[in-house]
């Protein structure tokens, strides 16, 4: 992942875009991963601290969402991929329920609820992830899930770095906002 060096390419992709089919492929590799999505919602958390209404209620690019919307975005996210990973696990091949993040953002849920039962969805989906990724096989991370509006499979492998990656692109915009100041 490379950063971009267009201005609003760098505020919506502050870590670069993520490579479809990037994957986490040793051991070693999914180890890291998996503890940056179980530390994940500490850091979240620590990135949020002081935030008063109004700086939540702030874009963090011009044209994108709020910060309170990331956030809310981020539980409905990150609660879909543990759906996702129970299925694959659980079924064969399982086609995926694709959802409009950017409708589920504009829902009034989204724009006025406090950050708090996000974040606590947050931290109870990233605990029960960690705890089902680490008891994975190394043949279970080669199952996948069919996407249908992207026409593909996508292996669990694949979707930690996908998640791990979504984790920091998400910190790194509310990083970026605070330090704009």
């Amino acid at each position: 992942m490379s950063v971009p060096t267009d201005p609003l390419e760098a505020l919506k992709y502050p870590i670069g875009r993520f490579v479809r089919g990037t994957k986490a492929s040793t051991p070693e590799r999914r180890r890291e991963l998996i503890a940056r999505i179980e530390r994940y919602p500490v850091d979240l958390e620590a990135a949020l601290e002081g935030w008063s209404d109004a700086d939540l209620d702030t874009p963090y690019r011009p044209g994108g969402w709020t910060v309170r919307q990331l956030v809310h975005h981020i539980a409905d996210s990150h609660g879909q991929s543990l759906h996702r990973f129970k299925l694959a696990l659980t079924e064969e091949r399982p086609t995926i329920k694709p959802y409009k993040e950017a409708l589920w953002a504009e829902q009034e849920d989204a724009r006025i609820m406090p950050l708090a039962p996000s974040l606590a969805i947050i931290r109870g989906s990233h605990a029960r992830w960690a705890v089902l990724m680490r008891a994975m096989t190394d043949a279970e991370w080669d199952l996948s899930f069919f996407h249908p509006e992207q026409q593909r499979e996508i292996g669990l492998a694949e979707a930690l770095e996908l998640y791990a990656w979504h984790s920091a692109h998400h910190l790194a915009h509310i990083a970026r906002l605070k330090a704009r100041g």
